[in-house]
């Protein structure tokens, strides 16, 4: 008999596949994982303890900079949040432009998924076409606010300004080529053997493992728990658009990736309603140049691209808020690391890194 002997092998903080400066701990028998430990932290910033030395307008720079693949959904939930505490009324046309904003870039967000996940199971290929088609939405956001990934421009009582008219038609140039775009995708991979090989019956996580585990977003969809907030905890009128929530069967790897193909034609859905129904009227609230929102604290959730992203934040009366804690969902669903590794070969680590689709800015704070 051939004795054998678990060893330990370091996967990353500096490799290709972490997404970032994640390093992962792996226990092997041979090449079989037995576990999986994320080690977090090398790109810790402080930005909880930094936005209690600024006052509530300084902090919108740090909300862009957590998940800065889709900063428009961390500045919605911190204004959210802030108004809230503030008893601020956003317009009905800056909450539709808001709602724009956040689908647009949730389909950016879910294009990087694509075309990440594509280079982890080696189609190269695969990632050239969905990062060439994000372009547009950087440009639509770059007209719209001079950024491209960091944007600044939900504020807190509405938006930074209108939409203009040139704004308008690049959005509804993109969502009528967007349909095309997601096709050449499926033609790619999705019909690719290859990549249903490495994907089906991998990485499985069963609805009751999701909710213990506090996963949500697609993470959690793709368990078949039909959650999502923007339907359960409608906000800034999401009431009134329809649209569905994709769900998955098994939750493997499989479904983690089809539930966010689906979900860009269910945005761009909401996005053609928001434009085709935009409510005349101002985009700002009358927000005071001083803001002191009274003692009190509140603990606000939207429904971003990876998951419930919530802002717990206490105010003591002054300028500056007195806590602030952020629920990144990134940091939660990493929980499933280990438990979607275990048994698996070292290639198939790989893999499931990709389909949690975490964001270390967000991840570290």
């Amino acid at each position: 008999m051939i004795r054998t002997e678990e060893y330990q092998l370091s996967m990353g903080p500096v490799h290709p596949s972490t997404h970032g400066v994640l390093q992962i701990l792996l226990t092997l028998d041979g090449e079989r994982v037995v576990k999986a430990v994320p080690c977090m932290g090398y790109l810790h910033r402080g930005i909880e303890k930094l936005m209690e030395s600024r006052n509530y307008f300084q902090c919108m720079p740090y909300t862009d900079r957590l998940d800065y693949v889709s900063a428009m959904n961390n500045d919605f939930a911190y204004c959210r949040a802030v108004e809230k505490l503030a008893q601020l009324e956003v317009p009905e046309r800056a909450q539709y432009i808001r709602v724009i904003m956040a689908e647009l870039n949730r389909i950016a967000s879910h294009m990087i998924f694509i075309g990440s996940l594509a280079v982890d199971v080696g189609a190269t290929t695969g990632m050239i076409y969905p990062f060439r088609d994000r372009e547009c939405i950087l440009d639509i956001f770059n007209e719209l606010c001079g950024a491209r990934m960091t944007y600044s421009y939900i504020r807190i009582g509405g938006v930074k300004s209108d939409l203009s008219v040139k704004v308008i038609d690049m959005i509804n140039v993109f969502l009528k080529n967007l349909s095309a775009m997601i096709d050449e995708y499926n033609d790619l991979l999705t019909g690719n053997e290859i990549f249903q090989h490495r994907l089906k019956n991998t990485s499985v996580i069963t609805a009751e493992q999701a909710l213990q585990l506090g996963l949500t977003g697609p993470m959690l969809r793709a368990s078949g728990v039909n959650y999502d907030l923007r339907k359960d905890n409608a906000y800034s009128s999401y009431e009134d658009f329809i649209f569905d929530v994709p769900l998955g069967n098994s939750g493997d790897n499989w479904d983690r990736y089809i539930v966010r193909m689906k979900e860009m034609r269910q945005s761009a859905k909401i996005v053609k309603q928001a434009l085709d129904g935009l409510p005349e009227g101002s985009v700002m609230a009358k927000v005071p140049k001083v803001l002191r929102p009274p003692k009190g604290e509140v603990y606000v959730t939207t429904e971003g691209p990876r998951g419930e992203v919530g802002y717990h934040i206490i105010s003591d009366g002054t300028v500056k808020p007195y806590r602030v804690h952020i629920r990144r969902p990134s940091l939660i669903n990493l929980q499933a690391l280990d438990l979607m590794c275990r048994g698996y070969l070292v290639g198939d680590v790989v893999v499931a890194m990709s389909t949690i689709d975490p964001i270390l800015g967000e991840v570290d704070c």
